[in-house]
């Protein structure tokens, strides 16, 4: 298949559907007993959503939404950070769109800049790069954040910027590795997975060994999954055949984008730019062991903590969800979002306590944007 068209034809689906509920029956998948399949990436769990595919599946297969977006697993004091450095004199502070809302403690970027702080959108670091340039007496912090998909554009940028010595530019770094949570969660006595469906866009970069260890060492499949509606249902369906069969390993459904060792300009960048942090802070996990990316030595006068004295740098004050705040079980697939108390009613899009409801990729984003109202009435308490 070639066009997009493709991946969204009906009659093809209702063959990978009709093959899902016969596997699923096969293995004894039932609404009380279901296959319990994390998509780990939140553009996945946006496209769940935006197809009905959770309504079309065997109703023994249960999506777990895990935490795949790289804004909602920020914990509330990186943004807090964020702020503080933009409310510096002399600072343009530059970030991509759907950071602009996420709550910190005291405001979000959104409320820093009507507040009167330089904050600005970018779609690319290198936006940022050409702020710097242009205006050579101010600092201009680029906001780097994301799973190894968005790394590699933050180090081509921050080479760039060595090479040209520009001295008024540096990053925030908050660049993520997707391979360590998921070990954080099959580690959790609590969690109950079945199966993965892994993140593409993640995948193009790294490939598809680096999530070996899911199934040698734990014995569950793992499917790396495009986008469209087809490529998820072929994708669930890879999983359960996987389990029916008694395997467990990493199957490559999006190989047409998805090299099996990954893009080697992209990690040789990452590599001479970034090392690993000892631990990095994540919403709802707590901190994990090399799970986050810092600036290497070489490059260090680039690193905005550093010169800023600021985060890590110097050491961190853990910042408390809001009361009420579910936004860690959601990110880690312990309950849906209609589960959290506040969804539909302390937390909406206008009125966010939460990263999950304003991010592009967050669950409660997901739900509301295609269930909306009908979703909110749901969760009404009973009178």
């Amino acid at each position: 298949m070639r066009y997009v068209e493709e991946f969204r034809d009906p009659k093809a689906a209702k063959g990978v559907l009709a093959a899902i509920a016969r596997v699923a029956c096969q293995i004894g998948a039932t609404r009380e007993e279901p296959v319990r399949i994390m998509e780990i990436c939140g553009g996945h769990t946006h496209a769940i959503f935006r197809y009905g595919l959770d309504k079309l599946v065997h109703e023994g297969i249960e999506f777990i939404h895990g935490p795949g977006c790289p804004v909602c697993v920020l914990p509330m004091s990186r943004v807090d950070e964020c702020v503080e450095i933009a409310e510096r004199p002399g600072v343009i502070f530059t970030t991509f769109g759907d950071a602009m809302r996420v709550p910190g403690s005291r405001k979000s970027l959104m409320q820093a800049k009507a507040d009167g702080c330089d904050i600005r959108m970018v779609y690319s670091p290198l936006d940022a790069l050409e702020l710097a340039r242009r205006n050579p007496d101010r600092e201009v912090v680029f906001f780097g954040l994301g799973f190894e998909t968005t790394t590699p554009s933050t180090a081509l940028t921050i080479q760039q910027a060595a090479r040209e010595r520009i001295g008024n530019f540096t990053v925030f770094c908050n660049h993520i590795t997707v391979p360590p949570p998921i070990k954080a969660l099959l580690d959790d006595p609590h969690m109950k997975l079945d199966g993965f469906v892994g993140p593409g866009h993640v995948s193009m970069v790294i490939g598809i060994h680096p999530y070996d260890f899911i199934a040698r060492d734990y014995g569950k499949p793992i499917v790396v999954a495009g986008f469209e509606p087809l490529d998820l249902l072929q994708s669930v369906l890879m999983v359960l055949e996987q389990i029916r069969d008694g395997r467990a390993e990493v199957e490559n459904q999006y190989a047409r984008v998805v090299p099996e060792h990954g893009n080697p300009v992209s990690l040789a960048a990452i590599a001479e730019v970034y090392e690993e942090r000892p631990s990095f802070e994540w919403r709802g996990l707590g901190e994990i062991d090399a799970s986050g990316l810092r600036i290497r030595e070489a490059y260090r006068a680039y690193d905005a903590e550093e010169k800023f004295g600021i985060g890590y740098a110097v050491g961190r004050a853990k910042v408390e969800e809001p009361e009420g705040c579910a936004c860690g079980a959601v990110m880690t697939g312990r309950i849906k979002p209609t589960a959290c108390p506040q969804f539909g009613r302390g937390c909406t899009p206008d009125m966010p306590l939460g990263a999950l409801m304003v991010s592009s990729e967050g669950a409660c984003a997901a739900y509301w944007t295609y269930g909306g109202a009908r979703v909110a009435s749901e969760t009404e308490p009973a009178e």
